[in-house]
């Protein structure tokens, strides 16, 4: 055999072991228990890593996590806009859209619904659906630019949480929502104590950009079989000041 031969029978070899490893790396990572996605999540420091972590994510998002962990977070954010809702509150503003379960929950025409989430992957499976208006992929640490036509709610579920958002973008989503809209808000519970969300939104009152919030305490899962099974949420819901 000739040298160029052998050369490429071992660029061949060294390809295929990559592959091989990559192949690996992806069964490992479909393998993780519910439990252990939900640990990754939490762990995201950087946007970066949100991009990364979700890209991966996506496709198995619904059937490993929010199945089995009975996340039913999203529904209990979708039965407060609807206790609370006017005929004027839409559209709606979903923000951490994700794969789409709370526009899932709110059973509304799609005429109705805007998705927002950093990661394409996500977006991509909630666009799959053909649950929103329109999608768009935003990082929500940074500025919003005002759009054209302001929404009459802004709802989230699941992103105001360790490794994602803290209180400070609450500000910024002002920016989306007309006169008097609707905020129902999703916080981890444990998140809310330690990040001065409280403060903020105290702050936002007074500047009296928002009414009084209310807080209601949910649970995020309804199988206590995980370690996470027992946390809970607050729904911050208030309105946008008239003014």
């Amino acid at each position: 055999m000739s040298s160029h031969s052998t050369n490429f029978a071992k660029i061949l070899q060294q390809i295929l072991a990559k592959e091989s490893i990559l192949e690996n790396d992806c069964l490992m990572t479909k393998k993780r228990t519910p439990t252990e996605l939900l640990d990754g999540a939490y762990a995201i420091k950087t946007a970066d890593d949100n991009l990364a972590y979700y890209k991966d994510f996506a496709n198995h998002y619904d059937a490993e996590f929010a199945t089995k962990l009975g996340y039913v977070y999203p529904a209990m954010i979708a039965d407060f806009y609807h206790k609370y809702a006017t005929e004027t509150d839409y559209p709606i503003a979903d923000i951490g859209c994700g794969t789409g379960l709370v526009a899932e929950a709110l059973k509304l025409s799609q005429l109705h619904i805007h998705g927002f989430d950093i990661s394409p992957a996500m977006l991509d499976q909630s666009a799959a659906k053909g649950l929103y208006a329109a999608l768009r992929c935003v990082d929500l640490t940074k500025n919003i630019n005002t759009p054209k036509k302001l929404f009459g709610a802004v709802v989230s579920a699941g992103t105001f949480t360790h490794g994602h958002l803290g209180p400070e973008p609450l500000q910024n989503l002002l920016n989306l929502a007309a006169p008097n809209a609707l905020f129902c808000i999703g916080v981890n519970a444990q998140h809310y104590a330690t990040h001065g969300f409280e403060a903020v939104l105290r702050r936002m009152e007074i500047e009296r950009r928002i009414t009084k919030p209310e807080l209601k305490s949910v649970l995020i899962f309804s199988n206590p079989n995980y370690t996470h099974g027992e946390e809970t949420a607050h729904i911050l819901i208030f309105r946008k000041s008239k003014n």
